[in-house]
């Protein structure tokens, strides 16, 4: 992690992400930016939040971590969003590792200033159960969905949900990585993507997937919109 001494980067994600209105305005002497390497720790399960993070440009993941040493990836966060929320609120050691999956600057306050100016403030009361309830929304929505649909319907729905205006999505994730975020394994989804492939659905290239039939893709989807937050 690096500390960025930049108070024009920082001032520019403050403005573009109004984080005043988040906090108040003297939340800017506490505030700082950090940043991390593309597959460096951010978080690590077990240990005390040092920070309160505000994911302002990048992207990481979430992996919990079973007591057999086993690993689930849970989700991806891209920005705007915060990290340590739960954690903060019930003071409780952090229960996830979150992991820069790339480069990725983040806004740190320490949860000690939180706690002792912040606890009673409403604007960021209101913060706090606006990101938990976004993520207990699409915790319930993606595990509901993972339960029920066939892999084709959950990674159609994926795909749609990273479809720009360009004919074809660039992965910015592992195909293990999504395998486990779509609760399968590589092995089937590799077998769904050729499925897609055979059908002239999409066409895989690398981790460059080119859309060739983007309705047939959203028939698939049936509009459930796996959320990677």
């Amino acid at each position: 992690m690096k500390r960025i001494l930049n108070n024009n980067l920082l001032n520019h994600y403050f403005v573009k992400y109004n984080i005043e209105n988040i906090f108040d305005k003297n939340i800017v002497n506490y505030a700082q930016l950090h940043f991390y390497e593309k597959d460096e720790v951010i978080l690590e399960a077990e240990s005390e939040l040092e920070y309160y993070y505000l994911l302002v440009d990048g992207k990481i993941k979430i992996t919990y971590l079973f007591e057999n040493g086993k690993s689930m990836l849970l989700k991806f966060y891209k920005e705007f969003n915060t990290i340590g929320d739960l954690e903060f609120l019930k003071n409780l050691p952090i229960r996830c590792n979150a992991e820069a999956i790339k480069d990725t600057y983040l806004i740190a306050i320490p949860s000690n200033i939180l706690r002792e100016k912040y606890i009673n403030n409403l604007n960021f009361l209101h913060h706090l159960i606006e990101s938990l309830s976004e993520k207990l929304n699409a915790t319930i929505n993606n595990s509901s969905y993972n339960f029920v649909y066939p892999l084709v319907n959950r990674l159609a729905s994926y795909l749609v949900e990273h479809i720009t205006d360009k004919n074809y999505i660039v992965l910015n994730s592992s195909f293990k990585e999504i395998a486990q975020f779509l609760g399968t394994t590589y092995r089937h989804l590799s077998r769904t993507l050729n499925e897609l492939e055979s059908k002239s659905i999409i066409k895989c290239e690398d981790k460059t997937i080119y859309i060739l039939d983007e309705d047939k893709l959203r028939e698939l989807s049936k509009n459930l919109y796996m959320q990677s937050l």
